[in-house]
């Protein structure tokens, strides 16, 4: 540690607030403990787990960095004890608790994997937030098999550019909702067969026309609210919901008619307060199923825009403005 500076650029949270509450500061550089290791950052994804942070909605888990910032790529710059897996100078990305919108930052060695082959680090920097959620949630929780259809609300965003790429490459069929007709053609060359622009169609309509009124066997869901009662109607005998967000809600009147009738199965997940030992298994999935498939170009992190790390603010609003199509980043160095 002793060739590293003492001290580093962060963007910290001011307050709870808009995006004009995210600001430079400088701190001093966090120390891998046993087990961790010190990565210099080079880019940092930006997710809406940050903006809810920001706003006072989503606090760190206890012990973790108060900086916002799930993942991260760049090089790997001092080791904590008992680490013997990586060295000095490797380039890496990982998975945080927090930390990331950071010149340096800290990661467990089970959160942390290589740089897919022929990836840049701007694109590993899109991989870890949005591959460990679609993986652990529709592959791990959703059971979605080849074959299998599944619904996607939010095609365009980080989390299902990548559920589109993945579970196509994979061997299912997928339809996804949208909220802008300029998201349509992206979403269909990813692989979508289906994409229902919500403002002008009804997904519940399109999903039995698409299926000859079987449904879909999974969905994956980040709306709730209205959406919940819909997502029942639009899902097959023994289908699966999957909640990983509640943009237009968290409490809703169900009618548990149909989850009866058609042996549905109810669940979701977050990721940021699960513990290492729960992230490590979605690790080795990832690095033996999927980085096969980054590094051969058969799925590819789809990157909307990249910000410097002092623009952190303009990078919120543009993913507030659900006006992007893939990741956000953030350069740090």
């Amino acid at each position: 540690m002793s060739s590293l500076p003492e001290r580093m650029t962060v963007i910290e949270i001011t307050e709870p607030g808009g995006p004009e509450k995210l600001a430079l500061a400088s701190r001093p550089i966090p120390q891998p403990a046993t087990g961790e290791v010190l990565i210099q950052v080079a880019v940092a994804g930006v997710n809406r787990p940050d903006c809810l942070q920001r706003q006072g909605g989503y606090p760190p888990p206890p012990g973790a960095s108060d900086i916002p910032g799930l993942e991260v790529a760049g090089t790997v710059a001092a080791l904590g004890e008992g680490v013997d897996n990586w060295m000095a100078g490797d380039k890496v990305c990982a998975l945080l608790t927090g930390g990331g919108y950071a010149e340096y930052c800290v990661a467990p060695v089970p959160q942390c994997l290589p740089v897919p082959t022929g990836l840049t680090l701007q694109q590993a920097a899109a991989l870890p937030e949005t591959f460990f959620t679609v993986w652990s949630n529709i592959f791990d929780r959703g059971r979605l098999k080849p074959g299998e259809i599944l619904l996607v609300h939010g095609g365009a965003s980080g989390i299902g550019t990548t559920a589109i790429q993945l579970a196509n490459a994979l061997g299912s069929r997928v339809l996804t909702t949208v909220g802008s007709s300029d998201k349509v053609q992206p979403c269909l060359d990813l692989g979508a067969e289906r994409v229902i622009n919500y403002h002008e169609e009804d997904f519940v309509q399109v999903v039995k026309s698409a299926t000859n009124n079987r449904g879909v066997d999974v969905i994956l869901d980040m709306v709730g609210g209205d959406y919940v009662q819909r997502d029942l109607s639009a899902l097959a005998v023994e289908g699966r919901l999957i909640f990983i967000a509640f943009l237009r809600g968290a409490k809703v009147e169900l009618n548990l008619a149909s989850v009866m009738m058609k042996r549905l199965t109810v669940t979701g997940s977050t990721l940021r307060s699960r513990p290492i030992a729960d992230k490590a298994p979605i690790a080795q999935a990832l690095r033996e199923t999927v980085w096969p498939l980054l590094a051969s170009g058969k799925v590819c992190p789809i990157i909307d825009r990249i910000f410097p790390l002092s623009e952190a603010a303009d990078a919120h609003a543009l993913m507030e403005s659900n006006r992007h199509v893939g990741k956000i980043l953030l350069q740090v160095a």
